[in-house]
């Protein structure tokens, strides 16, 4: 009972004396809010949208009549006469510049639609309900009225070209004039719909422009297949390379020249003949117009809060954090300075983070453009192996079409959200970095970080000494060097090292495992916007959706646009369209590999460089399924990345597996049939 009654006893309370905090004019000023208004522009953009489809429906029947006319009048087309295929993505020589524009003026009127409280410009005051099916409408709205642009442009027809100039500049005067008469907007910040805008306006200018340009050039007249594109490919292909360059390859490089090469293997730079595919091309163009979209949203959804809160911030603050326990100063300005001051860094670290991951994502990009072109080319060499791990033929396949046409917007997506955790992950760093390294050590106080380090020295400094005291022994004790091998010594000693160290190694196994983890989830972070890598080990890529998604399409591009395979076509069409241009593109491909000399040894080096031309085109890969004796004697065995099986029968038959043994048995056989004739 008496401890009970102790329990109980009064004690005296320790008080604060904070009346000198309080004055009678003590009432917070706020900066007065600026009210921002719903701005109805004098463009309407409900008559301009039904204006616009009547327009382009007018233009559509127009230009529909015309191929009609066309296709009547000429007869045979190799080019894109239809209003239902207005760009072809299998096309390297196809004009990207248009069909970019276009895309990433889709990319960002989504992007606007998705915070728009009016998603469909035909609906005012959108209800609640309502809003997300009218979302979806306009999911689908606007890529048709956006597809007379990419109509007109790829039809070949001046009037084409004027139809399109005229709603190209149509879209464009309209939406700049809605954007002076109402550059204010209450939603998200009042500038943003200003900001969103600017893609928007620069594609269409370059849509205007690219239609200006080809009103006054004229319709092209090479298509696909008469392009110099393919043929001066197979040009570089075959062309011998100098010994000098040669010599220079195998030099060892110096150190600089290694060091220079980091930052060089992330700039692309353009070739000299190869060309992008269109739909890498727009794929890249859109992923440049997705930064920018979710630059511009993580901005102005972070930054002016934090400037509200920043100037909000009175003498009441003092109270709040009294509340939690926590007294900064006596003095309630100084304690208005101090929460501001670190708003501020609050600040600075997230537009810091957001820079970086600005900088990553394009340089990200840049580097994806340069693995692109490797694996193209890697691919129409048959380098399958390199990119898919395993025994595969390039062929289009199902899942191959279905990745093949969402791979833009995979590729935009994915790049959006990478770079949305990206800013978290160094967001979180830079705040690591300044308040509790930075800020402490400055101030010398509060040095959490470094008493926690301080503490733990001597385990830090055994760790270190025993790590080299072991890289040391290895070095020195036992490695034995005797005329360039190297063999184990003192073996004796090394088990019993081995021993002792064991528990070391255990501890040091602990810290190599969290400096594991650490790295491998800031490389996936870094790389997390990027599909042309797989974020999952080798063996496990196929499990990796969006570089399935790549590795898919590709397949289509590659079996599809082959340059060797569309030069060799673009021969066999021109035997039988003209007859005697075939000639003519022979000599020019075999110009790449010989010389002009005396009549023997040109006739030797043609027949050659011929027989060379022909087995190159056998091996391609994009025609093996077209093949006659691969579709008749297939095998499980006899085929080995996308290449047919060289062994030959015995009994000196021919090689049913080897198309290349009907057509030529070996250069010498040929020279002798020619000296003969």
């Amino acid at each position: 009972m008496n401890d009970t009654k102790a329990e109980f006893e009064p004690f005296e309370y320790s008080y604060y004396d904070y009346s000198d905090w309080y004055s009678d004019n003590a009432e917070p000023t706020l900066p007065p809010k600026e009210v921002i208004l719903p701005c109805n522009p004098t463009a309407d953009d409900k008559l301009f949208n039904i204006c616009m489809l009547s327009i382009s429906l007018v233009v559509m029947l127009i230009l529909a009549a015309l191929t009609r006319k066309n296709k009547l009048c000429q007869g045979f087309s190799r080019g894109s006469s239809s209003i239902f295929s207005p760009a072809n993505f299998l096309d390297q020589t196809q004009e990207k510049g248009l069909v970019m524009a276009v895309f990433g003026l889709l990319f960002s009127k989504l992007t606007i639609l998705v915070l728009a409280p009016d998603p469909l410009p035909f609906c005012k005051d959108t209800p609640a309900e309502m809003k997300e099916y009218m979302k979806v409408l306009a999911i689908f709205y606007y890529p048709i009225l956006y597809y007379p642009l990419l109509v007109c442009g790829t039809l070949q027809h001046k009037v084409g070209y004027a139809f399109g100039g005229l709603l190209s500049f149509s879209h464009f005067g309209v939406l700049l004039w809605q954007k002076f008469d109402c550059p204010k907007t209450p939603e998200v910040y009042k500038y943003y719909d200003v900001l969103a805008s600017l893609p928007q306006l620069a594609c269409l200018a370059l849509i205007c422009v690219q239609f200006i340009l080809l009103l006054v050039k004229g319709p092209k007249t090479d298509e696909d297949l008469d392009s110099s594109y393919y043929y001066d490919y197979v040009k570089l292909l075959l062309k011998k390379k100098s010994s000098t360059a040669s010599s220079s390859a195998n030099d060892k490089p110096t150190l600089v020249e290694r060091i220079l090469e980091v930052p060089k293997s992330y700039i692309y730079i353009p070739d000299k003949v190869f060309r992008f595919p269109l739909k890498l091309a727009v794929s890249a163009f859109v992923a440049l117009v997705a930064i920018y979209h979710t630059a511009l949203l993580l901005v102005v959804l972070v930054v002016p809060t934090l400037h509200i809160v920043r100037a909000g911030i009175d003498e009441n603050i003092a109270f709040l954090l009294l509340g939690f326990g926590i007294i900064l100063s006596d003095d309630r300005m100084e304690v208005v300075q101090i929460v501001t001051f670190y708003t501020w860094l609050l600040e600075v670290c997230y537009v810091c983070a957001m820079t970086m991951s600005l900088l990553v994502s394009l340089v990200m990009l840049m580097r994806s453009m340069i693995l692109h072109r490797s694996n193209l080319k890697g691919l129409y060499k048959g380098d399958v192996y390199s990119i898919y791990n395993s025994q595969k033929t390039i062929r289009p396949s199902k899942p191959g079409i279905v990745c093949w046409m969402g791979l833009t917007g995979y590729q935009a997506a994915i790049v959006c959200l990478g770079m949305a955790i990206q800013t978290i992950v160094f967001f979180i760093c830079f705040l690591f970095l300044v308040f509790l390294i930075i800020i402490p050590v400055f101030h010398g106080r509060n040095l959490i970080v470094f008493e926690i380090a301080g503490k733990a020295w001597p385990a830090w400094v055994s760790l270190l000494l025993l790590t080299v005291l072991q890289h040391v022994a290895a070095k020195f004790a036992f490695i034995k060097k005797e005329a360039g091998t190297r063999e184990l010594k003192n073996k004796e000693s090394l088990f019993l090292l081995t021993y002792l160290l064991f528990l070391v190694n255990t501890v040091m196994g602990l810290v190599v495992a969290i400096w594991r983890m650490v790295i491998t989830a800031l490389y996936n972070i870094l790389h997390l916007g990027r599909i042309d890598i797989s974020l999952l080990h080798r063996t496990a890529e196929s499990y990796d959706p969006a570089y399935r998604y790549y590795t898919h399409s590709l397949k289509v591009e590659v079996s599809q646009s082959h340059p060797v395979m569309k030069a060799f076509c673009g021969l066999l069409v021109d035997m039988m369209v003209e007859g005697g241009r075939v000639g003519q593109k022979i000599k020019d491909a075999e110009e790449g590999i010989q010389e002009n000399r005396p009549s023997k040894a040109t006739s030797s080096k043609r027949i050659r460089s011929r027989w060379q031309l022909i087995y190159t085109l056998v091996n391609n890969p994009s025609l093996l399924g077209s093949r006659k004796h691969f579709q008749t004697l297939q095998t499980s065995d006899s085929v080995l990345n996308g290449t047919p099986n060289h062994s030959s029968k015995k009994g000196g038959k021919r090689d049913s597996c080897n198309p290349a043994a009907e057509l030529v048995q070996s250069p010498e056989t040929t020279a002798n049939q020619d000296k003969t004739e």
